[in-house]
């Protein structure tokens, strides 16, 4: 490829875009380090463009030109406006280099070079390259990327034109082709670079899961040390492959040879597990890159959750293992297991180890994963591989999401978290594989201790868990509420198919469990099916008079086998039925095992969830398996609801984000970016209109009066009756200080609130404003806050002054799309008098909702809005307005910790 033209030299450079640097998994599992280009790049620059193969050469330039200092001191001259550069490191050598160019006539375009390595060639590099770059040439309003590519650089094309963009080519001549795409980000182009990185992520975890040696530093003899137990556990399970005891006196371990360092070892290492004092993992790790190991799992405790110092040696282990391409487990876990028969890995301290089956479980508490392991194995519930994460300080609950989504030995995921470390890419990653697979999770951590102090009604609503709760119905995640109800889900659906609806029939021999499960599932959004003619006269046919035949379904205590049998397939081959929970107490006279064989025949095929209740101390036999049995009813009923839930979200059309017209964002830009160059904060109300009707928000017509003579004109001007508010830098909440006048007829009304506000206010009153009366329709409020975890919050609820005390308000995570604005509406209370309660008229629903789209809209493209309050807003029977609105800004903090992204 050939670069156009020569950038031109101009005022110094902007701060280097730090936030713009990460670590990124290839295809291969390999890490590598991406970072915007630097001026001082241009000797490790050219020194990379030497090492290229003269076939890479010739391709990049059209000619087997030698790379001089002075064109790879050109190539670093990036203003990160105009022109703007990436170069991908390993091991501090760079390995690749990608830029682009803005065309000064055409500046929405903008002409893209790439090279990579030849070794690192066909690994995904060149395609995430490009997709970075993009990236950064959409926020600064670039739309098209231009290249010129030779016809035989078959890889360059390819990168081209199977990133999912847009794309267009044209033959020049001389075998040159010029290829142009478009670098919207479509639902395409999203989809293609979700499947990319899973792969990668899905290959940087085998290295993990599936080795074929491993090798315990930290081994000892004496059992009960961890070391011990974890080469104990590798030897009893049978695992498949080579095991190597790290000792320092070497000698023999466990019936196995055991050597002074890792690098004695002879052969290829490919997991290392690391129990050894927190002040020697360094070493060990320098000992892994070294013998050029591909994953390590450090069980060691002592780093980033023990304060400063802790951080500092974590950051420093995190950033020898990425220069290196390692994938690490840890620190401070109890490591992993996979019961694959051709793996049979169980690197953990754990005392066992659990029978194999379908449930993939991570868990961030090492302690609490024993136990899970320890539960699991009591329910007998087959796990397919198990996780302690540890401190995530590499891999993380989205690189194992990924890895289970390809996985097919694993069908349902069990999450227990504490944090997160990426909430935003955590929500895209679990949409996209809870369509394939379902995801459960418990997270701790839900009381109010977390809340933030915030100046907004937004940010004051935004308590933690509420925000927990928006992200994980916007990703279809199953929450449970404890450990005990996350077993329940998995049981569940491990064993039976996804609930098709959420009409269930209740089976049952005594009528007081029946009723406690009607209770549950009524309360849990279920609903008791109303059975047919057909299969009410199948039951009266066979049960006694006095057996009740609606639903629940009460057989009485003589009920035996041959009634579960046949009630059981009647109620299956109901259409009114989505799910039958069957109860079973067992009398004096009936035989348990004979009942559980009944109910197995009387599933039969019928491809519907079942799933019951054994209310006894033996519990359930054997038989019944695969059938889920619970304890209590109410237990049962909840995880047929939780299941239920996901079924429905699952089997609900994916929403979009809209595209929307009237929209004029460098309108919106330009006056954000001059409240910014004076420091930012809150933006004064005329600026705040003018960003709202930017993005085609409906805003009631503003006036700002400085003195009650400009008050008066301005009411002249905009017609009677008026609101007055008052305005300045410390009324936050105008109502609260009294600072809203309705209803004002003509001018001496005007002044006489005018001067009322201006004698009670005092100094705190610079300003007021001014707008016409809009009388009728139902008061909401659309807000934003900026999270610190969690990004930008949408959220919608009931408006007015009773917002937070009602907290009827409803959050999801920003981009919202079609479907996530129609839930919110649906989860908030409120939203019940927009649509005609108790007789009044419907207001328009369908404004309200373009109405959120819009400001998801504003706060993707100006990324700087911290917080929003638009309270209230006024929907009316035809359309909606804003009558009141707040708008703060301030620069984006730049992270202090580089991402790594699978790819």
């Amino acid at each position: 490829m050939t670069l156009g033209h020569t950038p031109v030299a101009g005022p110094p450079p902007p701060a280097y875009p730090a936030h713009e640097a990460s670590d990124l998994v290839l295809r291969s599992g390999s890490t590598v380090r991406l970072r915007p280009i630097q001026p001082d790049d241009a000797p490790a620059l050219l020194d990379f463009y030497r090492r290229l193969s003269p076939e890479s050469l010739y391709l990049r330039f059209f000619s087997a030109v030698r790379m001089d200092e002075a064109r790879a001191a050109e190539i670093c001259r990036v203003d990160y406006e105009d022109s703007f550069g990436f170069v991908a490191e390993v091991s501090g050598r760079i390995v690749a280099a990608a830029h682009y160019y803005r065309y000064p006539r055409h500046p929405e375009r903008a002409e893209a070079a790439f090279a990579v390595e030849d070794a690192l060639q066909g690994q995904g590099l060149g395609t995430h390259l490009l997709e970075r770059l993009a990236a950064v040439a959409r926020a600064r309003n670039i739309r098209v990327f231009d290249a010129e590519v030779l016809g035989q650089n078959r890889k360059m094309l390819g990168v081209f034109g199977n990133c999912g963009f847009e794309e267009s080519r044209e033959q020049l001549g001389d075998g040159v082709v010029k290829t142009s795409i478009s670098i919207a980000s479509t639902p395409a182009y999203r989809e293609s670079s979700a499947a990319r990185s899973e792969h990668a992520a899905a290959a940087s975890m085998e290295r993990i899961f599936e080795p074929e040696s491993v090798a315990v530093v930290g081994a000892s003899r004496k059992r009960g040390k961890i070391g011990a137990e974890i080469l104990h556990n590798l030897i009893s399970c049978g695992f498949r492959g080579r095991v190597f005891p790290i000792h320092a006196g070497g000698g023999e371990i466990q019936g196995l040879p055991a050597f002074p360092r890792l690098t004695d070892v002879p052969g290829p290492v490919d997991l290392v597990v690391i129990a050894v004092p927190a002040d020697r993992v360094a070493g060990v790790v320098d000992d892994c890159i070294a013998k050029k190991v591909e994953g390590i799992v450090v069980i060691t405790a002592g780093f980033a959750e023990t304060g400063p110092e802790g951080r500092e040696r974590e950051a420093q282990l995190v950033e020898k293992i990425r220069e290196a391409g390692i994938r690490m487990v840890g620190p401070n876990c109890m490591g992993i297991v996979n019961t694959n028969p051709k793996v049979r890995l169980n690197a953990t301290f754990a005392p066992v180890y659990p029978p194999e089956g379908r449930v993939a479980l991570s868990s961030q508490s090492g302690a609490l994963g024993l136990a899970l392991l320890d539960y699991a194995s009591r329910l007998n519930l087959g796990i397919s591989t198990f996780v302690s994460v540890g401190n995530k300080a590499d891999v993380s609950g989205n690189d194992l999401i990924q890895y289970w989504a390809e996985d097919p030995r694993t069908d349902v995921i069990l999450l227990y978290l504490e944090s997160f470390g990426n909430p935003v890419r955590f929500s895209r990653i679990a949409r996209r594989v809870a369509r394939r697979k379902p995801i459960v999770a418990v997270k701790s951590g839900r009381s109010r201790g977390g809340a933030r102090a915030a100046s907004s009604h937004t940010g004051a609503l935004a308590e933690t868990d509420s925000v927990v709760d928006a992200l994980f119905r916007q990703a279809g995640v199953i929450r449970t509420n404890t450990l005990e109800e996350l077993f329940d889900v998995a049981a569940l659906l491990a064993n039976q198919p996804i609930p098709r609806g959420r009409r269930v029939a209740i089976l049952t021999n005594a009528g007081g469990p029946g009723i406690l499960a009607s209770d549950v599932c009524e309360a849990q959004g279920l609903t008791l099916a109303p059975l047919s003619p057909a299969t009410v006269r199948g039951l009266r046919a066979f049960l006694p008079a006095a057996a009740s035949v609606a639903n629940p379904v009460d057989m009485l205590a003589s009920a035996e086998a041959d009634a579960y049998r046949s009630a059981l397939a009647l109620l299956l081959r109901d259409e009114n039925v989505d799910a039958v929970l069957v109860i079973f107490i067992p009398p004096i006279a009936t035989n348990a095992e004979e009942i559980a064989s009944a109910i197995r025949e009387g599933v039969g095929t019928s491809g519907k969830t079942v799933l019951s209740t054994f209310m006894s101390t033996k519990g359930a036999p054997a038989v019944l398996a695969p059938i889920p049995s619970y304890p209590f009813p109410e237990s049962a009923a909840l995880a047929l609801a939780r299941a239920a839930s996901y079924g429905q979200w699952r089997s609900t059309p994916e929403g979009a984000v809209v595209p929307l017209p009237g929209v004029d964002g460098d309108a919106a830009r330009a006056v954000i970016e001059s409240a910014l160059s004076r420091g930012g904060g809150w933006l004064d109300p005329l600026e705040t209109q003018s960003v709202l009707e930017a993005f085609g928000i409906p805003v009631a017509e503003t006036r700002m009066a400085a003195e009650e003579i400009e008050a008066v004109a301005f009411a002249d001007a905009l017609g009677y009756p008026l609101v007055m508010k008052a305005v300045g830098p410390a009324i936050l909440h105008k109502t609260e200080v009294g600072g809203v006048k309705l209803g004002l007829a003509d001018a001496d009304a005007v002044r006489g609130a005018y001067r009322e506000l201006s004698t009670r206010l005092g100094a705190s009153m610079t300003r007021v404003i001014l707008q016409p009366m809009v009388t009728g329709g139902v008061e909401v409020m659309v807000g934003v806050n900026q999270d610190p975890t969690f990004g930008p919050l949408i959220a919608y609820g009931s408006g007015g002054t009773l917002v937070e005390l009602l907290s009827d308000v409803a959050f999801r995570l920003q981009p919202v799309t079609d479907r996530d604005v129609s839930e919110m509406l649906d989860e908030v209370r409120g939203t019940a008098l927009l649509r005609g309660f108790r007789g009044a008229p419907p207001a328009d629903e369908a404004a309200l909702k373009d109405l959120i789209l819009r400001v998801s809209a504003l706060v993707e493209a100006c990324p700087e809005i911290r917080e929003m309050d638009l309270n209230p807003v006024k929907v009316l029977p035809k359309g909606a307005r804003v009558l009141d609105a707040r708008i703060r800004v301030q620069v984006r903090p730049i992270p202090a910790v580089s991402r790594r992204i699978a790819y």
